[in-house]
């Protein structure tokens, strides 16, 4: 596919046409002060979403003939409907109205937790849906009830569902249907009759069929614990038990009275769920135990079926996170031999991924970070040796996802940061011939992308510094024109138009840390008028796995915070993500060191700006950034003017195994490490006004981390002000909420002088 030039897009491209507004749609109007430009923090949280339409779960139907998706209404900007498009009569049909098909069911306790790990708690109506095999029907869970939806839209609910339903998904050739419920998997057919518990019916309420345990949820990024053969012939079913797991009593305080749960949590240096790996036919019959090794207390990190079914792969890692071994498992008997390993660098560890693939030739695609970037490599059939793999993607960059396959044409589809570390391209390679591979997307754009399964029509999602993501859909081939899913054109009566003249386009640039290394800051800066010096709100957030600096569409809150004439300022440190082992392994046993270091060096750089007010730089943190905040001010007293710190952890040792023994080790092994990246210890240190806000129903960084904080604050006589959200948990978000955690954070500013020149 040749690559597509920007002047050659704007000629070519297909629209598609933009759907209806359903029958009985209210009317939206522009909420108050849209009108006048005046961006407001209201605003910002009101619908209809600034960003435009927010299209998730952009899926095509297995003949290619569908386009799917969710789209979110514009009178509520957090509900998703399903609408399809006919790419042969290019029409758009509203397939599931939301609220026209609900039960109006509460959601069990235990798909609202499984919902906050997943980071769509606040969501509501559709949030997932399968198409069928067939390419006639989808499956679309909607309120705790499993619809089997046509292409008409006629719906049919499917019988025998518990209202604790979660997970549900069609086998491969559209024959079943499963679920989990009651801690048992579920399997019924999709022609008709109840659905039955194919797992065993275990005494112990610890013990879980076809679900994945916590960790996997909250740190793994795998979301399920069944795997259907490609067949329909078997089933791979995780079983975990959670007996030896510690229990913590989460306290989820509202407004109206307090619920007390009783969780398993692992928290770091406490034994783990027992987790084994069963494969059985779809009634229950041959039921076989994988072997996963003599070591009991190890991680099952992912699970996949061979092509051709006769093998099912298991990436297996150790509680260390040092070793990854890849098994190739005998659906039959349980047998497992190793393939390949991954084992970390010095003071490092291995990081999960999902870019790998199972070709039908019986080779893999698969990801490492073997040479200290993430790489894509190809072993042929039956050689596993590390010799025997070849690289696919040589540097600059890291590759960040393996998005799709065309294995009639030897055509891999990847995104890399490519020559900038601050975009991501999607780039399509032969992997029979080397050479440099062809990038399909323009430059000064962070894309993502999708495929279908064939690997033959790309799904990409774009943003950039002044437009909102954008869906368009074009061929692999690079045959036909550009089909815009979602243009988001900021034209017209889109909700960001009238603030359009105001945006204040980011900069970019580089500090120096310490050691050296380049560390990539972003900035935004108001309207400014020579000689005055301006305020700075500098967030952050610090952590692994996320990069924050970046050429994408940064939101409408950080230009509402700039409308109110503050800089808006962020830097990576190192330790965070797309930089390679090097750049983000220093945080190794050694979390709440270098980051803030790092974050200094930012703050150093801002005060020999001649437009900056050196007395008047805010910092603020959610989360990891959250726990920053506080070593920021316990490290530096009196460098910064005023500090946010939102649900931040604040011991180690009560967050999860999974994340925090990755890079800190066992507690119980290096308790002094433990002891260095605290902020308990070193409250009394803390000189600057501080802002602590904590949801109290938090269930990741549960509220005794706030408590902890707070009671040795108090102790140490040290003054404080908080803000505390009863019945909310790690989002505190909303249309009434949202404005009201920032009211508070610029009310509790201006209350401490960081405020912008008269």
């Amino acid at each position: 596919m040749p690559i597509l030039r920007p002047a050659l897009l704007a000629c070519c491209a297909l629209l598609l046409p933009v759907p209806p507004a359903f029958a009985g749609a209210p009317v939206v109007t522009a909420p108050e002060g849209q009108q006048a430009g005046t961006l407001t923090l209201e605003r910002v949280y009101a619908s209809p979403g600034l960003n435009g339409p927010s299209p998730r779960g952009v899926k095509l139907s297995p003949d290619g003939r569908w386009l799917t998706v969710l789209r979110n209404r514009p009178d509520d900007r957090e509900r998703y409907d399903l609408w399809g498009f006919d790419r042969k009569s290019g029409q758009w049909t509203m397939l599931v109205d939301s609220r026209k098909l609900s039960s109006g069911r509460e959601l069990s306790e235990a798909e609202k937790m499984q919902r906050e790990r997943m980071r769509v708690g606040d969501l509501k109506g559709i949030i997932s849906y399968d198409w069928n095999a067939d390419g006639k029907s989808l499956l679309v869970p909607l309120d705790g009830d499993l619809l089997l939806v046509g292409l008409d839209g006629a719906a049919r609910r499917l019988d025998g569902v518990s209202a604790d339903a979660r997970d549900a998904a069609l086998s491969p050739k559209g024959g079943y249907v499963s679920f989990v419920a009651e801690r048992r998997f579920w399997v019924g057919a999709v022609a008709g009759g109840k659905p039955v518990a194919i797992s065993p019916d275990e005494a112990s309420a610890t013990v879980h069929w076809g679900e994945a345990e916590f960790v996997a949820q909250e740190e793994m990024a795998r979301f399920k614990g069944a795997w259907w053969a490609p067949d329909d012939s078997r089933v791979a079913l995780e079983r975990f038990d959670e007996a030896k797991v510690g229990v913590v009593t989460r306290a989820a305080i509202g407004a109206a009275g307090t619920r007390t749960f009783e969780q398993r949590y692992p928290a770091a240096g406490t034994a783990n769920a027992e987790v084994s790996l069963w494969v059985m036919k779809p009634d229950g019959t041959e039921r076989v135990r994988v072997d996963l090794g003599s070591d009991p207390d190890i991680y099952l990190a992912r699970v996949d079926w061979a092509p051709d079914g006769r093998t099912l792969y298991v990436q297996r890692q150790n509680r260390a996170q040092t070793r990854l071994d890849l098994l190739a498992v005998d659906p039959t008997t349980g047998a497992a031999q190793v393939l390949l390993s991954e084992t970390a660098r010095d003071k490092s560890w291995v990081n999960l991924s999902d870019a790998y693939r199972f070709l039908k030739d019986g080779s893999l695609i698969w990801w490492s970070e073997r040479d200290g970037f993430g790489r894509l490599y190809h072993y042929p059939k039956g050689r596993f040796a590390a010799a025997d793999a070849r690289l696919l993607t040589p540097g600059p960059g890291v590759v960040t996802a393996l998005v799709g396959v065309d294995q009639a044409r030897h055509r891999l589809f990847y995104t890399s940061t490519g020559n900038d570390p601050l975009e991501q391209q999607v780039y399509a390679l032969d992997w029979t011939r080397p050479g440099a591979p062809q990038r399909l997307t323009e430059p000064g754009w962070v894309n993502a992308a999708s495929m279908d399964k064939a690997g033959q029509n790309l799904l990409v999602t774009r943003s950039a510094q002044a437009q909102p993501p954008q869906v368009y859909l074009i061929k692999a081939d690079g045959s036909g024109e550009r089909v815009w899913v979602e243009q988001n054109a900021v034209t017209g009566d889109h909700p960001y138009a009238p603030y359009l003249k105001a945006h204040r386009a980011p900069t970019f640039g580089t500090a120096k840390a310490a050691d050296g290394t380049e560390l990539h800051w972003r900035m935004i800066t108001p309207v400014m008028e020579p000689g005055k010096r301006y305020p700075v709100f500098f967030s952050h957030y610090g952590g692994p796995h996320v990069q924050v600096v970046n050429r994408a569409w940064t939101g409408a809150l950080a230009q509402a915070i700039v409308a109110k004439g503050y800089i808006y300022f962020e830097i990576d440190n190192r330790g965070s993500a797309n930089r390679g082992v090097a750049f983000e392994s220093p945080i190794w046993r050694a979390m709440g060191s270098v980051e803030v270091a790092d974050q200094k060096a930012g703050l150093d750089y801002l005060k020999g700006l001649p437009f900056v007010d050196p007395t008047k730089v805010a910092i603020y943190g959610w989360s990891y950034g959250g726990y920053m905040t506080l070593k920021m001010l316990e490290a530096d007293p009196g460098a910064y003017a005023a500090g946010i710190a939102g649900a931040p952890v604040t011991k180690w040792e009560l967050y999860d195994t999974h994340y925090t023994e990755r890079y800190m080790g066992d507690p119980r092994e290096v308790p002094e490490a433990y002891a260095r990246s605290g902020t308990i210890a070193d409250a009394a240190r803390i000189s600057d006004p501080l802002l602590l806000i904590h949801g109290m129903a938090d269930d990741n960084v549960v509220f005794d981390n706030s408590t902890a904080m707070i009671a040795k604050l108090q102790a140490e006589g040290v003054p404080f002000e908080m803000m505390l959200y009863p019945g909310y948990t790690h989002r505190v978000t909303g249309p009434k909420i949202g404005p009201h955690v920032w009211n508070t954070i610029f009310v509790f500013l201006e209350r401490h002088g960081v405020t912008p020149p008269r």
